[in-house]
């Protein structure tokens, strides 16, 4: 008898949200919504759907996993450990291997804040009815501005008819008013077998190379060795962009993936968070501080850092993030 599994991707450093996440404890284990962490929310969302847990992530993070899962009563699951990172599609591959192909995979990232409630239990049942039907099924989600920080799935109906790279503005808001176009989220659902076969026929070295690692493997952890052979890439370019099966659920649950400090914002200014007059936030701390001259800006305070940016700045965090990676190595592990 066939299960439905949730794939947890557990990978990524969150750069853009530097100097709350690090390499020592990203974004998605911070407990700083709603003391939860986003880990701890995506799997208690998902519980209600699912038989079994397959978490995908690394030797860095496993026991911030560990202790995430141990915090809210989860013992029993597949820990799958990657000895380097080779990107989302030998993570979901190694996650497939270790299911049966008839199984059923709801992937999702770790990282991202959803709504849950009606619209999102509903998206999530019609994708596992599609993928019961041997569908590779990616949910799109309803653009609400012309966001230049998220790539974007053009469709009709239930079918893709392309996928498009993180625009421009103008871009961005030329395919809000079109209506055909929406954020490609990084969840999906499928059988096991399926994508196997998906990833065999369209990005072979990719197949041969994970299943080869995998094989080495032991009690789901991989080694570094043959880990290194495998090509780092997206599930995007390895399979979404090439595959004939592909079915999108046109989703409207409020979603962000929380990648930079402007959805933190947004998100934290809904649950309360105090802004004062001119639109400038804090976070990290509860000493008084007083913006002078300043608009829709943001202070973030650690032990050892503070980042002063604009809001509308966020985005370019990262490349703060790989200055700091050059010149100062432990500022941000």
């Amino acid at each position: 008898m066939s299960s439905i599994f949730h794939v947890l991707l557990t990978g990524g450093v969150g750069s853009r949200l530097w100097p709350l996440s690090r390499q020592s404890r990203p974004k998605q284990y911070l407990e700083i919504f709603s003391q939860h962490s986003l880990f701890e929310l995506a799997v208690q969302r998902n519980a209600s759907f699912v038989n079994d847990l397959i978490v995908v992530g690394n030797k860095g993070n496993r026991n911030l996993s560990e202790t995430t899962l141990s915090k809210i009563g989860i013992s029993d699951y597949v820990n799958i450990v990657e000895a380097t990172p080779r990107n989302t599609a030998p993570a979901i591959a190694f996650a497939a291997f270790a299911a049966q192909p008839e199984d059923i995979l709801l992937v999702t990232p770790a990282d991202h804040i959803i709504k849950e409630g009606r619209e999102y239990d509903g998206a999530v049942q019609k994708a596992i009815k599609l993928a019961q039907e041997n569908n590779i099924v990616t949910f799109g989600i309803e653009p609400t501005r012309p966001e230049t920080g998220y790539g974007y799935i053009e469709f009709e109906g239930e079918e893709v008819i392309s996928f498009r790279e993180k625009p421009n503005e103008d871009t961005a808001k030329d395919f809000l008013k079109r209506r055909s176009f929406l954020w490609n989220s990084g969840m999906f659902c499928f059988k096991a077998g399926i994508f196997l076969e998906e990833l065999q026929n369209y990005s072979p070295e990719v197949y041969k190379r994970s299943l080869a690692a995998w094989k080495k493997s032991a009690n789901g952890e991989l080694e570094t060795e043959s880990s290194l052979d495998i090509p780092s890439i997206s599930v995007d370019y390895a399979v979404m962009e090439r595959s004939n099966r592909i079915k999108v659920v046109r989703s409207d649950f409020q979603w962000s993936d929380m990648g930079s400090f402007e959805a933190v914002y947004d998100y934290l200014k809904e649950q309360g968070q105090p802004v004062d007059k001119f639109g400038n936030m804090q976070i990290g701390s509860d000493k008084h501080v007083s913006f002078v001259g300043l608009t829709n800006c943001i202070l973030v305070s650690t032990d050892d850092a503070y980042l002063v940016l604009s809001k509308a700045a966020s985005q370019e965090v990262k490349e703060l993030y790989q200055e700091l990676e050059k010149k100062n190595i432990e500022l941000v592990r």
